[in-house]
């Protein structure tokens, strides 16, 4: 008569089984971002966020399909150009990628998701820009908050807690700051607020002295800067230099470590800028995020580490559900379940927008971001 095995053995042992059977399948993520350039800094931060995710996944052997999924991280330098970005999307069609986390620009996201759409690419933005999402494409979602709620942000920020009546507006004519600025002055002015002037200069300008004596002679109460941190950070010193000592304001380019690393004392209280999401330190698992992103790139995470670090969890959640990486199929489910990320809680509307998203005013003291407000 046979003997017969422990229930506890039987089970293992046909774990072991079914694991042997379990076919690896490796799914490539693209991350298209500034490697090069004066935004180089918040592209590497976003290839960091999304490499933290995919170590952290791959420990898991998530299985899906049958199969045990090992993930692949593909960084291309998209230079922050619509054109080098649309040649980055297409080789990521070539090389068979099927999730790309990024652009990190408004004005390569706009380009680029077209192409990613006809590929059958599933694109995750924090382009803000609201003619990103527009187009109706069912696999373009973007992971923060659009131009229209952080502007609204700063402008309702602006008119009730700093109480400004008479501003100056600036943008780079960029498809992010000029979107921002647009959004910021619509709303400002239905809070009450002038608007002095507008202004123009350009994403490679670091000599802003003309357009800032111009918004002195208006006795403007605040600067609203539509562009990014390597602008932003001369224009602080510069306003300080010329005595236009009002505060400048701005969205979440702004709310960057690299604006104190090159305004130097020229940032500080005087800087307001508005922030997608919540504050991470203070949410469930957001310490323990920056933490382990500063034991393993020995440096503290920018603004959107968080953020593609959260996307890159929600689309392996996504394929769970969906038993599927399928781009369209996992791209569905994306639509229909939630997932709480260290920045908030994610989940999208027909258009790949955030249905609901905090947004945080923050400061610096010390060189070092405080937050001040939530909306």
């Amino acid at each position: 008569m046979p003997s017969k095995l422990p229930l506890a053995l039987i089970t293992a042992l046909l774990a072991t089984v079914h694991t042997a059977h379990a076919a690896e399948q490796v799914v490539k993520i693209g991350v298209s971002g500034p490697l090069s350039g004066a935004n180089a800094f918040a592209g590497k931060d976003n290839e960091n966020g999304v490499r933290l995710a995919i170590e952290e996944l791959n420990a898991q052997k998530l299985q899906v399909g049958g199969n045990t999924i090992r993930f692949e991280l593909q960084s291309e330098d998209d230079g922050g150009d619509p054109k080098q970005g649309v040649t980055v999307a297409q080789k990521f069609a070539d090389a068979k990628v099927k999730f790309v986390l990024g652009p990190y620009n408004s004005g390569v996201a706009i380009p680029a998701s077209r192409v990613y759409n006809d590929n059958g690419i599933l694109m995750s933005t924090v382009g803000t820009n609201p003619k990103i999402t527009a187009g109706g494409y069912a696999t373009v979602f973007r992971i923060v908050a659009s131009d229209t709620q952080v502007g609204g942000s700063v402008a309702n920020y602006a008119a009730k807690d700093l109480k400004i009546r008479n501003v100056g507006v600036i943008d780079d004519r960029g498809a992010f700051g000029q979107g921002i600025a647009m959004e910021f002055k619509r709303q400002a002015q239905a809070a009450g607020i002038k608007i002095a002037g507008h202004e123009y200069t350009n994403d490679k300008a670091t000599d802003f002295a003309a357009i800032l004596t111009s918004l002195k002679a208006k006795r403007v109460d605040a600067v609203f800067f539509g562009g990014y941190a390597p602008q932003a950070a001369p224009m602080a010193r510069q306003m300080k230099a010329l005595g236009l000592n009002v505060p400048l304001l701005g969205g979440d380019t702004l709310c960057s470590p690299e604006m104190a690393k090159l305004g130097g004392p020229a940032v500080g209280e005087n800087v307001r800028c508005a922030q997608a999401g919540a504050i991470v330190a203070r949410q469930p698992g957001g310490q323990a995020f920056i933490d382990g992103y500063k034991a393993r790139f020995k440096r503290d995470p920018d603004v959107y580490a968080p953020s593609f670090y959260d996307q890159t969890k929600f689309i392996a959640q996504a394929m769970k559900s969906a038993n599927s990486v399928d781009p369209a199929k996992v791209g569905a489910a994306m639509h229909t379940i939630s997932y709480q990320g260290v920045v908030g809680t994610y989940g999208y509307d027909p258009k790949g927008n955030l249905k609901k998203t905090t947004v945080t005013v923050y400061t610096f003291k010390n060189g070092v971001l405080s937050p001040l407000a939530s909306y």
